[in-house]
């Protein structure tokens, strides 16, 4: 049975008390951050920016098998950006799609998320129609025309099923609902929100295909949100990257888990601490080069 199964569904639960001292260490060092940031001056800070949001989109692709080229990556930021930073490169539209999306999610990240703007996004990821050779539905809910939506891996014939996802027919009311909560998610620390939310769409796994960037994209929204800055400083999707083993281990065993997310949310917050560390790496890049 996994999680959207659960007749509670969706009324998540974590113990606060086994999480509190995590989430107030996460909370601090991304203080620490965003003023160490602060301190460094509009062209250093937009160049951190810049860097950060290179590796985030250039990471959240190849978790999901798909290499981008960073330079254009990185170009197509700068431009949209207005920065100059000389020798631009056209970038391809798949490339421009995913930057689009994710500039939209971080800049404009007081800007309600509503069902229209998630179509914007899956339309930018998938701007010919297709995911690789297959047709998809782009810009609109999945139908499990082709049979129930589920997460495999394996050879053809001996596929292994990690995740089968909620009906089709289900998925437009379960989108409201997610929709809703995230807007007012009451008093839920800001850090739990962005967890949460990632947890929360991607067991709901509305699209064709595209869930997981879309997914890291709502969560860079969230902490975007907890820090009322737009500016991203630390990448979540290198990190996640970096331990995608322990992502998709942590995500499997909670889906088919009951509605007690506590393990989820201390990964989370465990490789957002880990993101903001590996943050000094850039920092001391961006120093390095102004030297």
């Amino acid at each position: 049975m996994y999680l959207w199964e659960k007749p509670d569904w969706p009324a998540f639960t974590w113990d606060e008390t086994s999480l509190s001292s995590l989430l107030a260490r996460a909370s601090r060092e991304q203080g620490r951050l965003l003023g160490r940031m602060e301190a460094l001056g509009f062209e250093l800070r937009s160049e951190a920016h810049l860097r950060t949001l290179t590796e985030e989109v250039v990471k959240s692709s190849e978790i999901e098998g798909e290499r981008l080229d960073p330079k254009q990556v990185r170009s197509s930021i700068a431009r949209r950006l207005g920065m100059d930073i000389g020798g631009l490169v056209p970038a391809d539209r798949d490339v421009e799609g995913v930057v689009e999306m994710m500039l939209d999610a971080t800049g404009n990240y007081a800007l309600p998320l509503t069902e229209e703007r998630l179509f914007a996004w899956h339309a930018s990821l998938f701007p010919t129609g297709r995911s690789g050779m297959t047709r998809i539905r782009v810009g609109q809910w999945r139908d499990d025309s082709d049979g129930p939506m589920q997460v495999v891996s394996g050879p053809v014939g001996r596929e292994k099923v990690h995740y089968q996802a909620p009906p089709a027919d289900c998925v437009p009311d379960e989108m409201a609902r997610f929709l809703h909560w995230f807007e007012q998610p009451g008093d839920t620390d800001p850090l739990l929100v962005a967890g949460l939310a990632h947890l929360w769409f991607v067991t709901i796994h509305p699209f064709d295909d595209g869930n997981g960037r879309i997914a890291r994209a709502i969560a860079d929204m969230a902490l975007a949100r907890s820090e009322k800055t737009g500016q991203r400083f630390y990448s979540m999707s290198a990190q996640i990257r970096k331990e995608h083993k322990a992502y998709y281990d942590t995500l499997e065993w909670t889906q088919k888990g009951d509605l007690d997310v506590t393990r989820w949310q201390d990964w989370f917050l465990n490789c957002l601490l880990r993101a903001i560390e590996g943050a000094q790496e850039t920092l001391s890049q961006v120093l390095q080069k102004a030297r």
